[in-house]
């Protein structure tokens, strides 16, 4: 189980920042570093209001992500009945192992992308395969936010963020609003701190 720290300052990088471009690294084996890191990195997500967050995210090019997604968003699929009552969970090296032909559009929004949302079209359900800290293999089929917030977190490991799949004019939308993000993140290193 993963616990909030005390009354520290936690950073988000945004967009602009090398580290969210890169593709991450796998976790060859969880250390002492890697469970104090994925605890820092929910306190963040805490501390940010997200549901999922991804170690690029957080400064780290490594394939882990944290989640937090809602109990009540459960639509029913295996992976859902499975997972959200486990929230908030951990998982290294994720992959997403097939994808549903069904689609469905829904406004995202992101911690690296501040006050920006727009709407994304992405597979409705995908098979979702992780490991636990605890070393527990996962393969369960996930739809709903949970299967949403996979897509996009696994993004980030791949240097992808949600702007980058916008349909041409939701694209344009938002054109100035990322423009003027990137321009005050260079002015902050493309850091977001916790208060």
């Amino acid at each position: 189980m993963l616990f909030q720290r005390g009354k520290k300052s936690y950073t988000v990088y945004t967009v602009g920042a090398p580290v969210l471009k890169r593709i991450a690294q796998p976790v060859p084996v969880v250390t002492p570093e890697i469970r104090e890191l994925a605890a820092d990195m929910l306190a963040a997500l805490r501390a940010f209001n997200g549901i999922g967050l991804a170690a690029p995210q957080y400064g780290q090019s490594l394939r882990m992500v944290v989640f937090d997604v809602p109990a009540d968003s459960n639509t029913g699929t295996v992976g859902e009945v499975t997972l959200l009552p486990r929230m908030p969970l951990a998982v290294i090296n994720p992959e997403i192992a097939a994808l549903s032909d069904q689609t469905c559009e829904r406004e995202e929004g992101c911690l690296s992308v501040p006050e920006i949302f727009a709407p994304v079209v992405r597979p409705a359900r995908v098979v979702f395969r992780a490991q636990t800290l605890e070393g527990e293999f996962l393969e369960v089929e996930c739809g709903g936010l949970l299967g949403r917030c996979i897509q996009h977190e696994l993004d980030h490991l791949d240097g992808k963020l949600f702007t980058d799949r916008l349909a041409p004019e939701a694209a344009g939308r938002i054109r100035g609003d990322l423009e003027n993000l990137r321009r005050m993140g260079q002015s902050t290193n493309y850091r977001r701190k916790s208060r």
